[in-house]
């Protein structure tokens, strides 16, 4: 197809301009518990977040349930991948148990309960996409957590604590 003649063509990678201008290179996250707290999460939980991506209602964390804890009912409205870290863990529902190295993921549409009966609990690496819906123990709806709960999660539990929030971990 031949060229129009009133189009001029653009520099060589002019994207890179715009990246350079407006773009975010990445970031670092640091693990320490100093830095980067475990927030509470329930009796026997506690949550480290790592990015928060408002534009895809995706978020990443470090989801720690202690030895003989458990996650209430949830359903996924979005895929969820997770690696093992530390520990072991497992749902109810199903017949396998995820050890250090193990992957996991979850198809939108999934319910189940987290459990870790590991005297030692469980850690686990998390990228959420989508709202989860929780239940309490009899079924019946509790709550939404989304990229938007995650956030108000970390950054009200900073706040409380004296805690920078590192604007870093919003994609």
């Amino acid at each position: 197809m031949p060229k129009p003649e009133n189009i001029t063509a653009l520099p060589p990678e002019p994207h890179e301009a715009m990246i350079k201008r407006f773009g975010k290179e990445g970031a670092f996250i640091p693990g320490d518990d100093t830095n980067n707290p475990w927030v509470p999460f329930g009796d026997a939980a506690a949550i480290k977040h790592l990015a928060f991506d408002i534009r895809n209602n995706s978020a990443a964390n470090i989801l720690w349930v202690k030895g003989g804890g458990r996650i209430g009912t949830h359903k996924h409205r979005g895929v969820v991948s997770a690696v093992t870290l530390e520990g072991s863990w497992g749902y109810y529902e199903y017949d396998w148990v995820a050890r250090p190295g193990d992957f996991v993921y979850e198809l939108p549409g999934t319910a189940h309960t987290l459990y870790s009966d590991d005297p030692n609990g469980m850690k686990a690496l998390f990228w959420l996409n989508g709202a989860i819906e929780f239940f309490d123990d009899n079924g019946k709806y509790d709550f939404t957590a989304d990229v938007f709960w995650f956030i108000d999660h970390y950054v009200s539990y900073c706040e409380a604590n004296g805690i920078a929030v590192n604007k870093d971990m919003f994609i």
